[in-house]
């Protein structure tokens, strides 16, 4: 049950609230001034605070900030009856989980209430990854290969900076897994790293989720809205895939970059923001500022510092100890016990191309583990991924002959000559493939 303090001095009020509440399930608590307030400092075990921003014998904002400093785990919602957003604001930029105007309906608090407590929740279990990281169990893999050596050292010395970060690779190679690492080696790893796909945005809704919006701004804006520039406020702004962007919504990003403030949708009043940009993209924008599809002085905005993330097969001496990391997370996701791969699952993942690199990796790993009975992923678990991919490389002036010998050739020795195996590889009965072979003339 939830610990609930409200601080209000118009006593009716307050106590019809406390009863509204508490019918809800809240354990709740009341203070009439800051002095009754102080006044249980030592022994204060709140999960969240309601105060009125207006008290006769204290300002609001110096509450809320002596409670931050003596329980800083404690959320808080601001109540006003003077519609004072500027105030609001400010005492959310100092610690307020959210604010609600005076008089408002029972079901608005309610739901205010809950959005807080589930982000509360979810910012407690940030925590414990972030300590549990620490100490190992949620550490991501850094590889021994040339290409992962000189990738840490670019994360480590660009990290330290406030240098805007272009994250440049392919899919699966682990651009949002780089913005955390640089994240989490600055001074801003204490504040929020909030990650946005922008290729999932709507371009109408952009201004709305960078920027926030004021209630009844727009149809559906039936709350107000904290946008992603605010909400990683002292903290790292990811944008993946910033490509995608539309021109309109380039414009405004690079107004707020450019300005350090932001206004809501529906809102005259500039916010001010510090928040530091990554960004990631697979495609190529310095051909899309070429083309007049993306605006050069936001990619020099977004450019200060570049990484090109190499492929899994760049890196493909890593590739046994990114297996083994996947194989022990796996474990821990589907609560399994598999400790290796069999000698014919490493021939197949050293011959296969892995077009969706590191993702791709570790989703075939999920899969096979799911599969395994044992305690040793065999061959058949993955064969149902890889069939199809095994022979990607081949020069595209093979015929339809030539294409599947080099497929069986390639099954073959996969396998170490094991023939119901590679037949298992390829998805034929064994009869079909001593078919093959006899066709082929292969003399194995």
């Amino acid at each position: 049950m939830s610990k609930i303090l409200i601080i209000e001095d118009d006593t009716a009020f307050a106590q019809m609230l406390q009863k509204f509440l508490q019918k809800k399930e809240f354990q709740v608590s009341v203070c009439y001034s800051a002095d009754e307030t102080k006044s249980r400092f030592k022994n204060f075990d709140f999960d969240l605070v309601l105060t009125d921003l207006r008290l006769p014998d204290y300002d609001g904002i110096s509450l809320l900030t002596e409670i931050k400093a003596i329980s800083p785990k404690t959320s808080i919602i601001v109540m006003t009856g003077f519609a004072d957003v500027s105030t609001a604001v400010r005492a959310m930029k100092l610690g307020a989980s959210d604010y609600i105007a005076k008089p408002f309906p029972p079901d608005q608090i309610i739901r205010v209430i809950q959005n807080v407590l589930q982000n509360r929740k979810k910012k407690s279990q940030v925590i414990i990854e972030k300590r549990e990281s620490q100490t190992g169990h949620f550490n991501e893999v850094i590889g021994n290969s040339e290409a992962s050596q000189k990738l840490e050292k670019y994360v480590k010395l660009v990290a330290p900076t406030n240098m805007s970060v272009l994250i440049i690779g392919e899919s699966g190679t682990g651009k949002e897994v780089t913005a955390r690492a640089i994240h989490n080696n600055s001074s801003r790893r204490d504040f929020e790293f909030v990650a946005v796909d922008c290729g999932a945005i709507p371009k109408e809704l952009a201004a709305s989720e960078f920027f926030g919006h004021v209630k009844g701004s727009f149809t559906g804006a039936t709350e107000q809205k904290v946008g992603n520039f605010e909400a990683a406020h002292k903290g790292t702004l990811f944008l993946d895939e910033v490509g995608n962007l539309s021109y309109q919504n380039q414009i405004q990003l690079l107004r707020a970059l450019q300005e350090r403030k932001i206004k809501k949708v529906g809102s005259t009043q500039e916010i001010d923001v510090d928040v530091r940009i990554i960004t990631a993209t697979n495609e190529n924008l310095i051909k899309a500022v070429e083309n007049g599809a993306f605006r050069e002085d936001l990619f020099h905005r977004l450019n200060e510092f570049s990484l090109q993330l190499p492929t899994l097969k760049e890196r493909i001496d890593d590739l046994p100890l990114f297996a083994n990391f996947f194989l022990k997370k796996a474990n821990v996701r589907l609560n399994k016990e598999v400790h290796n791969f069999s000698a014919e699952v490493w021939n197949v993942f050293n011959e296969y191309h892995w077009s969706g690199n590191l993702r791709e990796l570790q989703n075939v790993i999920n899969r096979a583990v799911l599969l395994t009975s044992g305690n040793t992923v065999q061959v058949d678990t993955v064969s149902i991924d890889l069939e199809n991919k095994l022979v990607e490389n081949v020069p595209e002036h093979f015929s339809k002959a030539q294409f599947e010998k080099e497929r069986i050739i390639r099954a073959l020795k996969q396998t170490n000559y094991n023939k119901s195996k590679a037949a298992q590889i390829l998805n034929v009965t064994r009869k079909t493939l001593y078919n093959r072979i006899k066709q082929y003339n292969l003399n194995l």
